[in-house]
């Protein structure tokens, strides 16, 4: 069993930075590919980003590639997403999530989810 909690949400102006982190309890966490996804009121939740249970790959949405940043540490079972550089698009609840699948974009192949953090871009 994988507990995740997220943090570090809040409201940022464009073009501003945040980082989330996702603290998992559980001693298998390590043995997770990790990612994030996110959901917009009105909207369907989307993948954003995804890293192997070693940290050796990631994978990004168009939408956010080359301003968010995906990491793991295993030893803290943390996972981190930075993110520069926010639009006001970017404005959703964000959730992290463990799946034994390698650089999934579905969020049904995701075993664990956390809670959410908020994340708003003013314009």
């Amino acid at each position: 069993q994988v507990q995740l909690v997220e943090s570090g949400g809040g409201l940022v102006q464009a073009g501003g930075s945040l980082r989330l982190s996702c603290a998992a309890s559980g001693r298998t966490f390590s043995s997770y590919n990790k990612g994030w996804f996110r959901q917009a009121p009105g909207k369907e939740r989307e993948f954003v980003a995804a890293v192997s249970r070693g940290g050796g790959a990631t994978y990004y949405a168009d939408s956010v590639k080359g301003r968010f940043t995906i990491s793991g540490d295993n030893v803290k079972n943390t996972v981190y997403l930075q993110m520069n550089d926010l639009k006001p698009e970017d404005t959703a609840v964000y959730y992290c999530a463990a799946s034994l699948y390698v650089g999934s974009r579905k969020a049904n192949e995701y075993t664990y989810w956390g809670q959410g953090t908020q994340v708003t871009v003013s314009s």
